[in-house]
């Protein structure tokens, strides 16, 4: 479990700085009106999704890791079933086995 929460907090970190330079990012929203914006506003926009998507990964790794102190990480959210070890060395703050995570599709 030791390595898994390494693995977990190694995580976070880079999320954490990956959210930090997309802040920076963001900082510098161009001027645009109708007609107007070209590939800069693109640019921020898509930046804005990217955050976004970021901070629901690392809110997902610090559930995982709140799991790990608390007993029940690697236990499927849906059935209660363990999580097969395969799938958390790939996304180590899934919550879900891969039959739910299937199913929810």
């Amino acid at each position: 479990m030791s390595s898994e929460r390494e693995t977990l907090e190694q995580a976070l970190k880079e999320t954490l700085a990956e959210i930090e330079q997309l802040n920076k990012k963001l900082e510098d929203k161009a001027d645009y009106g109708i007609g107007k914006g070209g590939p800069t506003i693109y640019e921020w926009e898509f930046n804005l999704a990217l955050r976004q998507s970021l901070e629901a990964k690392a809110r997902s790794i610090r559930a995982a890791l709140r799991k790990m102190q608390d007993g029940g990480y690697g236990i499927c959210e849906v059935c209660g079933q363990e999580i097969d070890a395969e799938r958390l060395a790939v996304l180590p703050h899934t919550t879900l086995c891969i039959k739910c995570a299937q199913a929810r599709r």
